[in-house]
């Protein structure tokens, strides 16, 4: 039974930032009710990759543990399916276009009238007055998280990953939990708003500290990091090797490992801000230290020495890594394989039981319980 066991989510929401968050409280124990168009969500059709049975595993990769029924909120009687299971839902979550919920009577205000404890949690790219769509790229380059990635005399660089919607997410679901949280002390539901702008600007935590409190406007280092030296890859005699030194006793244990314990006592090295301030001169001389020996051979010594370091794996040997050190990170959900959900409660693990669904596979089951209720 989990933390959650007995909560139902109606989630009209789609994509990933919605999803992600709804995939979390469902992995806890909700009741999640995935609420699709009859084209079902976008992510189905994004393709490749795809897993060996030919879905898509974007869309596989955040709607585990959830039920599906496919709903044309255009039509009156879908509709009116819908506004039942809002009415006896917990929670609804929804990443529609403002405004967009309102137009099927769906809005908080409709819904708090027929469900007053309601936690309703609305996502938008960027607030409630803005139609704007929100895309994870359009937001990466507008909150200014482009401009902080990719080589100084390059061009600006998305992440890897759409971050920023799960942040996001992330962010939706500490909202629906502390909103439960509140209700069950005082009987009151509420509505919870987020963007994908405001998240970001909050994820960006130094950089955009370094405007609103410093009056600085980042820019982009490569790997560099802003406030911390030697914190990047480095080059090695093989290959590259990750070096994240975050203080000065670290400085000093790897001063000592590549053999220039004098590095630590140098004027000009001694401590992070004159590091930061001298790194021009201090980085061909840790380079030349390092190219005496493989990047493998240096992290096998830097890490005895208990140096932040490591290898740039590719993803498959992240996995591996995890495996290694006993994260058990990929669990079978409903005969599907999926990466396991971070968290670890004693006495309420997260659950793996349902394979992310088929478009309406639970349609008929939902509806039959919408109408026993």
């Amino acid at each position: 039974m989990g933390p959650l066991d007995g909560i139902v989510v109606a989630d009209f929401s789609r994509v990933l930032a919605g999803p992600y968050c709804t995939m979390l409280l469902a992995d806890l124990g909700a009741d999640v009710i995935k609420v699709e168009s009859p084209h079902g969500d976008d992510t189905r059709q994004w393709l490749p990759p795809t897993d060996a049975d030919g879905v898509g595993t974007y869309y596989l990769s955040v709607n585990r543990n959830k039920r599906s029924i496919a709903l044309d909120l255009a039509d009156p009687a879908d509709a009116e399916v819908a506004r039942e299971l809002a009415k006896r839902a917990d929670v609804l979550v929804h990443n529609l276009r403002p405004g967009g919920m309102a137009r099927f009577g769906l809005g908080y205000d409709d819904v708090q009238a027929l469900n007053p404890g309601v936690v309703y949690c609305s996502i938008s790219g960027f607030g409630p007055d803005a139609t704007l769509p929100g895309y994870d790229l359009l937001v990466q380059g507008v909150s200014g998280m482009m401009s902080l990635t990719g080589a100084p005399d390059g061009p600006p660089y998305r992440a890897g990953v759409a971050v920023i919607d799960v942040m996001t997410g992330l962010h939706a679901a500490t909202g629906v939990l502390a909103a439960l949280h509140h209700r069950d002390a005082t009987g009151q539901g509420q509505h919870i708003e987020t963007n994908l702008l405001s998240a970001a600007l909050s994820s960006l935590v130094n950089q955009t500290s370094a405007y609103v409190a410093g009056g600085v406007v980042p820019h982009r280092m490569g790997n560099e990091h802003l406030s911390l030296y030697p914190y990047e890859p480095m080059a090695t005699g093989d290959g590259e090797l990750i070096i994240a030194v975050g203080n000065d006793r670290q400085f000093r244990r790897l001063a000592a490992a590549v053999g220039a314990p004098e590095l630590a006592d140098d004027p000009r090295f001694a401590t992070m801000a004159v590091r930061n301030r001298n790194r021009g001169e201090l980085r061909p001389l840790l380079l030349a230290r390092l190219a005496a020996k493989p990047a493998q051979e240096w992290f096998r010594v830097l890490a005895d020495a208990d140096i932040p370091c490591g290898p740039i794996n590719d993803v498959r040997q992240g996995v591996d890594l995890a495996t290694e050190l006993g994260l058990d990170p990929v669990v079978d959900a409903g005969g599907v394989p999926t990466v396991r959900n971070p968290l670890t409660l004693s006495a309420t693990p997260p659950r793996y039981d349902l394979a992310p669904p088929a478009l309406d596979e639970h349609g008929s089951e939902i509806r039959a319980w919408l109408l026993e209720s």
